[in-house]
């Protein structure tokens, strides 16, 4: 049995909100996956469930440590005692490691634990044989797709978990994101997600074939001026992509002799703690990668 409990942190980057999930492991023991934000009636929220459940929150894991995921871990550790478990290179403080591409026992249950770099170094996906379920955190979510964005992720990686998704787990029956609504045809949602990573690099390299273009071009020419405010989140994906294009060399590129524009700095370096509160500032600046400062103009050909 799997239970949603979902945080009260809704915006742009966490759709509805960070699903966090209860399994009831047997013996009265729950384990609990992403806990969330650092947000006290979440953190209650949790204990609720597993309390109208029946249960004792014994286990606590992390699909990766951005803070809309994992900022909360320590407050229910404080809360339950429960010990918690991370990837081997989250920063994330935890008690044990997660044992990669091996079993982590919890009660009755055994959930397979994946290694999933591409949306973070530090991310993983679990698998429940007997419900056939996959917990993907942010590599897979409920609806529309997740941000790739450099230094914190990387395309190709992404592009690797995704295939090995779909290689290794296409009867999965069920989906758990890490946002969003859960979704009941994996096999049709990881094959989308890999055709859309290929679709966007194909535009990318369509547009370089008429001319050199920076970043900023790029997302002018690739995605639509009805949602400019997403146009930060946009170049960082099409960063990802050109440091993939470019470590082949099949791309290259150059700095331009001229300072940014207004608007070229905005969607390269854009201000977020001007526009948003710092928690919600905190969580971009971690999905975005915008911690890593882009100084120079880069024009990008063939």
């Amino acid at each position: 049995m799997v239970i949603l409990v979902r945080a009260p942190n809704a915006s742009a980057m966490t759709l509805q909100g960070t699903n966090s999930y209860i399994l009831v492991c047997g013996n009265g023991e729950g384990l609990v996956i992403d806990p969330g934000p650092a947000i006290e009636s979440h953190a209650r929220a949790l204990l609720d469930a597993a309390r109208a459940n029946g249960l004792t929150l014994r286990t606590i894991v992390l699909t990766h440590g951005h803070p809309d995921h994992a900022a909360g871990a320590q407050r229910l550790v404080a809360l339950t005692g429960a010990t918690l478990h991370a990837h081997p290179a989250s920063r994330v403080p935890h008690d044990l490691d997660l044992p990669l591409e091996e079993k982590l026992r919890a009660g009755e249950i055994e959930l397979h634990t994946i290694d999933a770099p591409g949306h973070t170094f530090d991310h993983a996906i679990f698998y429940l044989p007997h419900e056939r379920a996959l917990f993907t955190g942010d590599t897979i979510l409920g609806e529309g797709t997740t941000v790739i964005a450099p230094p914190g992720g990387a395309m190709r990686p992404y592009q690797r978990t995704l295939q090995r998704l779909a290689d290794e787990f296409g009867d999965a029956r069920i989906i758990y994101g890490g946002h969003g609504p859960v979704l009941n045809d994996p096999r049709a949602t990881i094959a989308e997600y890999i055709a859309h990573r290929q679709m966007r690099e194909q535009q990318i390299l369509d547009a370089l074939r008429d001319e050199p273009l920076t970043i900023p071009d790029l997302v002018q020419r690739i995605y639509s001026r009805q949602r400019q405010v997403l146009w930060p989140a946009m170049a960082r994906q099409i960063l990802a992509h050109l440091n993939a294009l470019e470590s082949e060399g099949r791309v290259r590129s150059q700095p331009l002799a001229r300072a940014m524009s207004a608007q070229e700095m905005a969607i390269l370096n854009p201000r977020i703690e001007e526009v948003v509160g710092p928690e919600d500032a905190a969580v971009i600046v971690a999905e975005l990668g915008t911690e890593l400062r882009l100084e120079t103009l880069n024009v990008y050909s063939l």
